[in-house]
């Protein structure tokens, strides 16, 4: 990402874009839009439970959204490049890596994110209480690149 120009949009241009938020608002958020907007992070892993939960969707390639951080601010445009959906038994050690968050190995990007999936933040978020993963848990896997930086 740092070899190509990246063009600026402005904000009122991409406002009937849907929000990506990764993560919840906190720390956490900002981190991993941080490692979006300086090229580290070009991955991410979604349960499909969510978007059961929320009645949304799945993303397809293609896909532009604006990046929003804990503020609520919009910060990028992100083109989505592939989409999948598998078991979270199958990801991918260069899916792991991909994500852009320090994970070495598929063991620890495992254990941070069940710790995430299992949050009472994200328990709440499903309406589920008791709200488990495992092997056949079903996860979306989402490729993408930031296409513009958001500008007033």
């Amino acid at each position: 990402m740092a070899n190509r120009q990246i063009p600026t949009v402005k904000a009122r241009d991409i406002a009937n874009l849907p929000k990506d938020e990764f993560a919840f608002p906190g720390p956490e958020r900002d981190r991993l839009v941080e490692a979006i907007l300086d090229g580290r992070k070009a991955a991410t892993t979604s349960l499909m439970a969510e978007f059961i939960h929320d009645h949304e969707p799945l993303p397809s390639s293609g896909r532009r959204t604006v990046l929003v951080n804990s503020d609520d601010q919009p910060l990028a445009v992100l083109r989505y490049a592939s989409v999948s959906v598998t078991r979270l038994g199958l990801v991918t050690l260069q899916h792991v890596l991909n994500e852009g968050e320090g994970y070495r190995s598929l063991t620890e990007w495992r254990e941070a994110h069940e710790s995430f999936w299992t949050s009472e933040n994200m328990r709440q978020a499903l309406d589920d209480p008791n709200f488990i993963v495992e092997d056949r848990t079903l996860v979306v896997l989402e490729a993408f690149y930031v296409e513009a930086m958001v500008v007033n």
